[in-house]
């Protein structure tokens, strides 16, 4: 299993919002519902990170609740890479 960089997390990030027509902000401080990533987006992008990494990520739904900014996200996710 490989590790994804923050850097490559974000391009994923911003694949998913580009085909919604969003485009990700460079500001790792952006909120998230001003920018109109929600849960499905980031289900859509945790589904992308595993198909990368060729492995399952395990997250629980009150870490997700902690998730409100671009930055979150990506803690988040590399975190979970390497639990």
């Amino acid at each position: 299993m490989s590790e994804l960089t923050r850097a490559q997390i974000r391009d994923l990030m911003g694949e998913v919002m580009k085909a919604q027509g969003k485009t990700l902000p460079a500001d790792d401080a952006a909120d998230l519902r001003e920018i109109g990533f929600r849960s499905l987006d980031f289900s859509e992008l945790a589904l992308r990170v595993e198909d990368e990494i060729g492995d399952e990520l395990n997250f629980d739904a009150p870490g997700l609740r902690q998730i409100a900014k671009v930055g979150d996200v990506l803690d988040f996710i590399e975190q979970l890479q390497s639990a």
